[in-house]
């Protein structure tokens, strides 16, 4: 290996231990004790299907996995839904499950977003990457 690639690999470690020192700083505190949250599923169809819950739950992914509301792939980045409410998103046809948040985009995944009282979570079934 030569010094530029030795380099560049050292730098990249270095942005990446940054940034996720960076994450643990500025990641949202969990509430704890009883919430009710609502999650609105829009189908591919553009039907849309209401569920609301009561938890004690820190963050979307358990609700949504202790509810049997969604399924998915775990692994070292959390949760990937692939299903929601019976229904799977299609690979072939780019499709994938988008969370928002009261209409807002979120930056993290469902494992990662912390939840409290009366928030309403959207899973959308989205087309294209």
């Amino acid at each position: 290996m030569n010094r530029k690639t030795g380099f560049l690999a050292a730098a990249l470690v270095i942005l990446c231990a940054a940034a996720g020192i960076l994450f643990q700083m500025n990641k949202p505190e969990t509430i704890t004790g009883a919430k009710i949250i609502d999650v609105i599923v829009i189908h591919a169809d553009q039907t849309e299907s209401a569920f609301s819950y009561e938890t004690d739950a820190e963050y979307l992914g358990e609700v949504l996995l202790e509810n049997k509301l969604a399924e998915g792939d775990i692994s070292d980045y959390g949760l990937f839904i692939t299903t929601v409410d019976g229904e799977t998103a299609d690979s072939s046809k780019q499709q994938w499950w988008c969370i928002t948040k009261g209409g807002e985009s979120v930056t993290t995944g469902a494992d990662s977003l912390p939840i409290a009282d009366r928030d309403q979570f959207e899973l959308t079934l989205m087309e294209g990457y």
